[in-house]
């Protein structure tokens, strides 16, 4: 049955995918945004790969801004289903944390409260790993596990992410018709839909560009982008979705070993596979900040239990080196 569905930050790279596997399936899709400008981007982007060039008319614009109520209501005339991906998601830490968090937070609320009004009960909320894996524990992460917001690796990203979702579902239990799922990636790589995919693929450019005498022992849950689109349109149709919380993650890597991997399969560029010692990194740490939020990730490599997800949405994921190669493959023509 075609749906119409409210997707929050449709110019953002997993956003952008959503959009696209919803159009090819035939659903309505209202894209909100906070410079309707950038709506010919994503048109831009998607045409290509679309299935019927008709399916275009079946987008449609909005837009919106996370710390604003201005819009909202007409965003959810008609929506059937909302898509929440909007959320910062910067580079680097910023100075006051409640630059990110307040954003997410807000932002997330704003979504539900809009949804709620309006009678809209169906939500799906983009999570991530950074609401699991901030807390001491070497088993496998599931979606049991919560992130502790005081945990010494739990940066202003991690406890934005965690905060807005505990946020979510302190709103659902309030409200009880609202139907929510979250969907918690792991890094997300795989082929963007165009050169315009902001941060995302950033650790991708920053190995392959070589300028880094040597990695960070750094380990990450890693998804295709593609499959965590699936995962948000598998949710949409599978009412045991309903209540639950889905890691996409097909395993992990570490930075020493992404960067060797890409090493052997681009063997022109100068890409370092030497592991930068701890003393290096805590001594820049102490005038780089950026490299300071990650001394306490030194040495973790977090594992995700991603097995609900394959049993309630269907999902086969994508390996871990097929997603690095597309995510390598799109920097490389950049």
């Amino acid at each position: 049955m075609t749906k119409t569905v409210l997707l929050t930050g449709v110019t953002g790279f997993i956003a952008k995918r959503i959009a696209l596997d919803l159009l090819n399936a035939g659903h309505n899709v209202r894209g909100s945004l906070r410079n309707v400008a950038r709506s010919e981007e994503v048109r831009d982007a998607l045409r290509p790969h679309l299935t019927s060039p008709a399916a275009l008319n079946q987008l449609s614009f909005i837009e919106l801004d996370l710390t604003k109520d201005d819009g909202w209501t007409d965003a959810m005339a008609g929506v059937d289903v909302v898509m929440h991906t909007a959320s910062p998601f910067p580079m680097a830490s910023p100075k006051d944390e409640n630059d990110l968090i307040r954003p997410a937070i807000d932002g997330t609320l704003r979504a539900l409260r809009a949804a709620q009004s309006a009678g809209v009960t169906r939500v799906i909320l983009t999570s991530s790993v950074a609401a699991i894996e901030a807390k001491d524990k070497t088993d496998p992460l599931g979606p049991e596990d919560w992130s502790d917001p005081d945990h010494p690796i739990a940066t202003a990203y991690y406890k934005s992410k965690t905060l807005a979702e505990r946020a979510a579902w302190d709103f659902v239990a309030d409200h009880p018709e609202m139907q929510l799922t979250t969907i918690n990636p792991a890094l997300v790589l795989g082929a963007p839909l165009d050169q315009n995919y902001g941060t995302s693929l950033a650790l991708i450019e920053r190995v392959m560009g070589g300028k880094d005498p040597a990695v960070p022992s750094l380990g990450f849950g890693i998804v295709d982008v593609a499959d965590i689109s699936a995962m948000h349109i598998a949710s949409m149709d599978k009412p045991v979705s309903i209540g639950n919380r889905y890691i996409g993650s097909s395993g992990s890597m570490t930075m020493p070993d992404m960067a060797a991997y890409l090493a052997n399969a681009y063997p022109d560029r100068k890409i370092s596979t030497r592991v930068a010692p701890k003393w290096l990194l805590r001594v820049l740490g102490i005038f780089d900040p950026s490299v300071r939020t990650i001394l306490p990730q030194l040495g973790r490599r977090p594992k995700f239990d991603a097995q609900t997800t394959e049993r309630d949405l269907g999902i086969s994921f994508t390996s871990v080196n097929t997603a690095i190669d597309r995510a390598a493959a799109a920097v490389a023509r950049a």
